[in-house]
Formats: C-alpha cells, sequence, structure tokens
C-alpha cells in the first residue's frame, strides 16, 4: 500500500523520538493512505509554503506477522474513541498502550472541538458518535516502534518505485483474475519466494516487466505451467 506523509519539510530519516506525544494514537510516525490528506497536513505544518509530501511503501503483511501487535479501527467507534482518548490524557512519557502499529480515522479539528463539548458533558458518547456517521471518511497509520517502521519503505524514483507499481498491479490482477479479496491476494504474494526474490536488488528482477513477476508467482504456487 502507497502511503504519505505530510510535513514542512521532506523526510529521509524518521526519528521516534522526535514525533509528538498525546497524539490520536499515542507518539508515532504517521501516514494516510490519502494523498489530499498528507497534502493538507503539510500545509498546516508550514502555511509560508506548500509543505512536502514523502511517499511510503506500506508493507501489509505487517498485519500477519506474529512479532507485530497491530490495532486496526475500520472506523469511528466507541472503542475508537475511548482509545483517542486514552492517548490525549497520557501525561506519562511512557506510551499509554503497547501496539506497534495503530490504523483508523483521524480526530481532525472538528471532531476535537466535539470532543472536548464531550468531555465537558455537553454531549453524550452515543450523540458524539451518532455525528461521525456523517463525517467524510478519513485515514492514518501510526507506526509507534522501530520495529514497526521495518514496514515502511521510502520511495523513490528509483529501485523503490518500480517495486511499488509492479506490487500493485500484481495484486489487482491476482483479485480480478482469481476472485481473491485483496487481504488474500496481498497475504499470499507478500509472503511467497517469488516476491522475496523480486524485492532483493541483487537478482534484477525489479528490471523486468510485472507480467514476468506475475507469471513467476503463478508458477510457484502451480497455478500454470
Amino acid at each position: 500500500m502507497r502511503v504519505f506523509h505530510g510535513s514542512y519539510t521532506a523526510i529521509d530519516k524518521i526519528n521516534l523520538s522526535k514525533c509528538q506525544p498525546k497524539r490520536d494514537f499515542g507518539q508515532g510516525f504517521y501516514v494516510t493512505k490519502i494523498r489530499s490528506q498528507a497534502e493538507y497536513w503539510a500545509k498546516r505544518k508550514d502555511r509560508k509554503t506548500k509543505g512536502v509530501v514523502t511517499e511510503f511503501d506500506f508493507h501489509e503483511y505487517a498485519y500477519r506477522y506474529e512479532k507485530l501487535k497491530l490495532l486496526r479501527f475500520d472506523g469511528y467507534s466507541e472503542e475508537w474513541l475511548d482509545f483517542i482518548m486514552l492517548n490525549r490524557a497520557n501525561e506519562q512519557k511512557e506510551q499509554a498502550h503497547d501496539y506497534d502499529i495503530v490504523e483508523g480515522p483521524v480526530a481532525d479539528d472538528a471532531v476535537t472541538r466535539r470532543i472536548f463539548e464531550y468531555l465537558r458533558e455537553d454531549l453524550t458518547k452515543r450523540q458524539f458518535l451518532e455525528e461521525l456517521k456523517f463525517k467524510k471518511p478519513t485515514h492514518q497509520i501510526c507506526f509507534c516502534t522501530v520495529q514497526a517502521l521495518l514496514m515502511l519503505t521510502f520511495i523513490n524514483d528509483g529501485v523503490d518505485g518500480e517495486i511499488i507499481y509492479t506490487d500493485d498491479d500484481v495484486v489487482e490482477t491476482l483479485m480480478e483474475e482469481f476472485g481473491w479479496t485483496e487481504e488474500q491476494a496481498t497475504d499470499k504474494y507478500y509472503l511467497s519466494e517469488t516476491h522475496a526474490k523480486f524485492v532483493d536488488e541483487s537478482t534484477g528482477l525489479y528490471q523486468k516487466p510485472w507480467r514476468e513477476i506475475y507469471e513467476l508467482f503463478l508458477q510457484e504456487l502451480n497455478l500454470i505451467k
């Protein structure tokens, strides 16, 4: 999955200790799959310029990697709100949770104002959550640990870019031709021997057309001869 980080400057190295605490999902490095949202973040952080959007590849096999602890919110919910409150109210130096990666909606400015009203008991939790049903979808992923950051790869105009484009094409074609869900296609492909060879620059496979990589993967699964 291609994801984006909006900031006043390009990111060439991630230092978790410099990330702001008391954010929605705690202290960590935040990205989104919605580019326009990252562009908005970039402009907010430096109103004098357009800011910079840095692109990454998020290796989604992280969701099935047993050494990482993950939490995902599919949408606004009571559990999401409680987790937001836990992190924003945290006054300790340590993280308020032990997850490596957290994914879910954003508590933007408008939502934050309503959170304060909720805390003042000007509206109930039920009223608050009812309002969120009509809110425009947002998205963020927080990488909270060094181990989690290993699931991110910087994208540039060279090898990384070629790998990302091919990965997207292969996964989409698997979904179309075999009727697999995105999760099934991603799981099978990213955990395959073919993909391991493909991302190894020494093999030179990243220079091959994506269709050749696709056919190698099908041969590995004995789907074609």
